[in-house]
């Protein structure tokens, strides 16, 4: 008989230790110097790595409390006192992941307010103060010279919690535009024109809501995986950590923000709130705080896997030889979710989508009449670029990402004269170029699946219901096998030879399957609808979102996975009309425009959590 190594190239790896995921995802926490202060609680710290950190104010004892000046350094090993704040306070905020010499310390109470002091590296000098007394509030920033401020208490017991946003240029405060959720106790991370507001207290209960603040406004992102407030927050609005907290028990849960999902990652040896987080996703830590029975003077430090770490490979086998367990690597998912995105600069309906959450297009649409605008999505916000050469609505679009695309087909009005065209155009992320005509111009919703070299467009109204499919080579459309139900308001997502098109303008549930060279029909969706909008890449995996129905447009949304639908998650808001990122799937997508009660500008992204674990095999 074959040996295990003869057949697969390799003997089962025998390990002490499970294998680690490189860079945050397999960072772990470390015992560090304790404060010097008694026991300590609400401590604003700042820093850039967990080696040059400063810790202010806050308070100790108790009962009874007493507010502090005390502010330490650490240097990466122990503690020292330095000089203290001007005036003593607790539950204030600062600059998490400002450098250790460019730090800053704004508002606290116990009762709120507006006092702004900014360290040197050396002291602290009373400076600008806020425009509103507040305490229990979100600080971030880079430096003692750019920070921003949002919602906390605006008034002693029983509080007011607040909305109000201000950032600070070096000099004054300026109030912004307001968050969009009234809350307290929050977590803050970022810089001063890019930050994140995280969970808190909204009155009646605890939130796990997120806000991104982009330099002008702020928007509901990806929820927290842990509901939770007095949060830590560290890092940037691409790479940062959410640590610790209540729940309303204290907590040591510490998730990674990657810039679209949070992750939950190793968790802080003890379970405490009342920090705010020094440092950045790479090298930080957490110091004193409440935890389940007192206060504390523990820290803890937190450092990312290096290099000489072993890594995690999905599908990785080995033996734990200390406890006698088999165990495998694999990727697991978490329970996916809709947040809001960046919003269209122009509202409309009846437009054209592709590409991926991250690098998308946006073009055509109405109302009143054809509109020729395009927009590019980047993963945050959508810019105004050059025009199409037709007007069109009830067109689609086909392509993998903002800069390859193509847009076929589709409505103009008003034309001269007015027709279902066959008009495509090519953009190469500047500018569109007419191509090659389809064969059959038709409009209102056909469907459209592939890339700008490989796509596939099939039913629509001419202005007769058309089941004809046509196929992109990159160079010429070719009539194929027709669908076996004609209509329009259909949609459909895929490649040129793995599609499906599903939903229609009788408001069907019908779903076909194409093979490269004929259509089946195969499992219909749950909800009959049309003009809804699909994601996917082929066949096997993909989403069908929004659309009508006979008595209202609707926020469903359901998953594809080869063989059946399944009901997942729905939209915020039910709308009809709307454009997907048509490269999307089952893990990463979005939709946006659309029609409620009125055109609309709302982008929604759906992202489902994956992280890698070391699972143990039983029987």
């Amino acid at each position: 008989m074959a040996e295990y190594k003869a057949i697969h190239g390799t003997l089962f790896q025998h390990k002490t230790s499970d294998p680690l995921a490189a860079g945050v995802a397999g960072g772990s926490w470390s015992t560090g110097g304790a404060l010097n202060r008694g026991n300590s609680v609400s401590i604003v710290g700042a820093g850039a790595t967990n080696t040059a950190v400063i810790g202010a104010g806050g308070n100790v004892g108790g009962p009874p409390y007493s507010d502090v000046t005390n502010t330490e350094s650490y240097n990466g090993s122990s503690w020292t006192e330095v000089n203290d704040l001007n005036t003593a306070r607790n539950q204030a905020s600062g600059t998490s992941s400002a450098p250790y010499a460019s730090a800053l310390y704004h508002g606290g109470g116990p009762v709120g307010v507006t006092s702004n002091e900014s360290w040197n590296g050396t002291a602290w000098t009373e400076t600008g103060d806020l425009n509103t007394a507040r305490t229990n509030h979100m600080g971030a920033g880079a430096s003692n010279t750019s920070a921003i401020t949002a919602g906390g208490e605006t008034t002693p017991r029983p509080p007011a919690q607040s909305v109000n946003a201000e950032t600070w240029d070096g000099s004054s405060w300026t109030e912004v535009a307001n968050i969009n959720d009234t809350r307290r106790h929050t977590g803050g991370l970022g810089t001063a024109t890019a930050a994140l507001l995280l969970g808190g207290d909204n009155d009646p209960g605890l939130t796990d809501s997120v806000e991104e603040w982009n330099g002008s406004s702020w928007t509901e992102i990806t929820d927290l995986n842990t509901t939770r407030a007095y949060i830590a927050g560290c890092g940037t609005t691409t790479e940062g950590l959410a640590i610790g907290g209540r729940t309303p028990s204290k907590t040591g849960v510490t998730e990674n923000w990657n810039g679209s999902s949070w992750t939950e990652i190793a968790d802080l040896a003890t379970a405490r709130a009342g920090f705010t987080g020094a440092g950045v996703a790479t090298s930080n830590l957490f110091a004193g705080g409440e935890t389940a029975t007192a206060y504390t003077t523990a820290t803890e430090e937190f450092n990312t896997a290096g290099a000489t770490d072993t890594l995690q490979n999905d599908g990785q086998a080995f033996y734990r030889s200390d406890t006698g367990d088999f165990k495998i690597t694999l990727k697991q998912f978490g329970t996916g979710a809709w947040a809001s995105g960046g919003n269209l600069n122009n509202a409309r309906e009846q437009l054209a989508g592709s590409g991926t959450q991250t690098s998308a297009l946006a073009a055509g649409g109405a109302p009143p009449n054809s509109l020729d605008y395009t927009e590019t999505y980047n993963g945050t916000s959508w810019s105004e670029t050059a025009e199409l050469n037709v007007s069109r609505r009830h067109a689609v679009g086909a392509g993998s990402s903002s800069t390859a695309a193509l847009f076929i087909g589709g409505y103009n009005d008003p034309g001269s004269p007015a027709a279902y065209v066959a008009t495509v155009e090519s953009w190469n992320g500047s500018g569109w170029t007419e191509i090659a005509d389809l064969n059959t111009g038709r409009a209102t919703y056909q469907g459209a699946s592939g890339t700008q070299t490989a796509a596939l467009t099939f039913a629509g109204n001419n202005p007769s219901n058309i089941a004809i499919a046509e196929k992109w080579d990159g160079s010429s459309w070719t009539e194929v096998g027709d669908l076996n139900t004609a209509g329009y308001a259909r949609c459909g997502f895929g490649s040129s030879t793995s599609a499906l098109c599903f939903g229609g303008n009788a408001v069907i549930a019908s779903n076909e399957s194409w093979d490269g060279s004929s259509w089946t029909e195969v499992g219909d969706l749950n909800t009959a609808r049309n003009y809804l909008a699909g994601t996917g890449t082929d066949n096997t995996a993909g989403l069908a979102m929004g659309g009508g129905t006979p008595t209202a447009n609707v926020a469903i949304v359901e998953e594809w996975n080869g063989s059946s639908w399944t009901e997942i998650a729905d939209l915020s808001t039910g709308r009809a009309q709307l454009a997907p990122a048509t490269q999307g799937n089952s893990l990463t997508s979005m939709v946006f425009g659309g029609y409620s009660n009125s055109p609309s500008n709302a982008t929604e992204e759906w992202t489902v959590p994956e992280s890698i674990s070391n699972l143990t095999i039983t029987d």
